[in-house]
């Protein structure tokens, strides 16, 4: 389902089979605060770090899906017409979240993180509530330093792979909530380097980020030509 979705996105936003003629999208743009958990010694010194969580998607629903069936491949049309809703993202570019966490005793992070492809499956989607799971691929870079010895200056550059929740409260309203997790598993970096730190204590190696958020999101009408 979640590669059909994918498809089905790619399918509606740019296939050139007819004039392009104007159409209404919803967009949702959330933002909020977020907490960074490194693994290994920088969780030992400071268990979060912190920064913002980011996301904008495009919301094509059902109703615009059958409207503008015509767009789509014939041999994705059956399962699309199937499908409630598909969200997207419209530029790769976005990024997924920031870390902003200055030293307030001993280490201060710094940095950004992309998700330029995901997938996900939507558990539970309602007028309350909207429960949804995924799983992507990670681009990280972060500027980690400290005055402990143990955690010396790191420039942190991984790729990962991440899987997270994140349930929505009111999804459809103009302003609403949402709280998620993410659990970011990266090719291992030791501190102070760049290599694998095969060799070394598995504490002097970053391997995994945790993120917890709480976003506000505002969704409004967006008009293109399609």
């Amino acid at each position: 389902m979640a590669r059909a979705a994918a498809l089905l996105a790619l399918a509606v936003a740019w296939t050139p089979a007819a004039r392009a003629e104007p159409v209404t999208v919803p967009v949702d743009v959330g933002v909020g605060p977020a907490g960074f958990l490194f693994s290994g010694r920088v969780a030992e010194d400071q268990l979060f770090h912190f920064g913002l969580k980011l996301s904008i998607q495009a919301i094509i629903d059902q109703e615009l899906i059958r409207r503008h069936q015509q767009r789509i491949p014939p041999g994705l049309r059956r399962q699309a017409l199937r499908m409630k809703e598909v969200r997207y993202s419209p530029s790769l570019l976005i990024p997924d979240a920031l870390i902003i966490s200055p030293q307030v005793e001993n280490t201060g992070v710094y940095g950004v993180s992309w998700r330029p492809f995901s997938a996900g499956v939507t558990v539970a989607d309602g007028p309350a509530a909207r429960l949804h799971l995924s799983a992507g691929l990670l681009l990280t870079y972060a500027y980690l330093h400290s005055s402990l010895p143990q955690i010396p200056e790191t420039h942190f550059a991984r790729p990962g792979l991440d899987i997270g929740a994140e349930l929505q409260l009111a999804p459809t309203q103009p302003v609403s909530l949402s709280v998620g997790w993410a659990s970011g598993f990266y090719l291992p970096q030791e501190l102070g380097g760049f290599g694998l730190g095969t060799d070394r204590d598995l504490a002097d190696v970053l391997w995994h980020v945790g993120q917890a958020w709480v976003k506000v999101h505002f969704r409004f009408p967006y008009t293109t030509d399609l």
